[in-house]
């Protein structure tokens, strides 16, 4: 039993290089940010189990 044909040339890895056409390499930390995030809710844990607990209920 098989899978289909395939072209072997099509399984093959592209040559993948670190620069683009340019020859410049890419600075992934160039925007890094180095700062502190905080969110408040302003509800308590138990109403946001509540919260969870009604949008499983829902998708049942």
């Amino acid at each position: 039993m098989g899978f289909g044909s395939y072209d072997e040339s099509e399984q093959q890895q592209p040559d993948v290089g670190d620069e683009d056409e340019t020859g410049t390499t890419v600075d992934v930390h160039e925007n890094d940010h180095d700062g502190e995030m905080s969110v408040e809710t302003g509800a308590s844990t138990d109403d946001l189990l509540g919260q969870l607990q009604e949008i499983k209920d829902n998708k049942e």
